[in-house]
């Protein structure tokens, strides 16, 4: 039985329909959203502007804010509660992290050019290799 389940999302359309999955096949479990604001690379503007802020963790936040207003509105429209969560670090180490406590993870596959796969595809592809517990990759 699936009591608990880690939904990982970024700002993408397929981070929303890995919730939107999440949210149609779990009725009754309990879903977390996590937001992990990778760690900082000349590749990466959003995480290479946290890096430089004062207080990581509050940057991190806020940057968050935008996905989690998008997904608590997708909840509601299901009539679905979930909790939130966010994390700086590596994206693809730190689900794998989080995954420890949760049955599932469900996250999207990204598509897209060269950049996209190379920041998120390889996210994907990491925690599916790596994570304790099952994970469903929405197309």
């Amino acid at each position: 039985m699936i009591d608990e389940v880690l939904v990982p999302m970024d700002d993408s359309d397929a981070a929303r329909a890995a919730l939107e999955y999440a949210l149609a096949a779990h009725e009754g479990a309990a879903i977390t959203v996590l937001y992990v604001a990778g760690e900082a690379s000349p590749m990466m503007g959003e995480a290479m502007t946290i890096a430089i802020e004062d207080d990581t963790q509050e940057a991190a936040s806020e940057h968050g804010r935008e996905v989690f207003e998008d997904a608590l509105a997708l909840a509601g429209e299901a009539g679905v509660e979930i909790d939130t969560e966010v994390a700086v670090g590596s994206p693809g180490e730190t689900i794998v992290r989080y995954a420890e406590e949760f049955d599932l993870v469900v996250l999207g596959r990204h598509t897209g050019g060269l950049r996209e796969t190379l920041l998120s595809g390889n996210v994907t592809k990491h925690v599916v290799r790596n994570s304790p517990v099952p994970v469903t990759v929405v197309n």
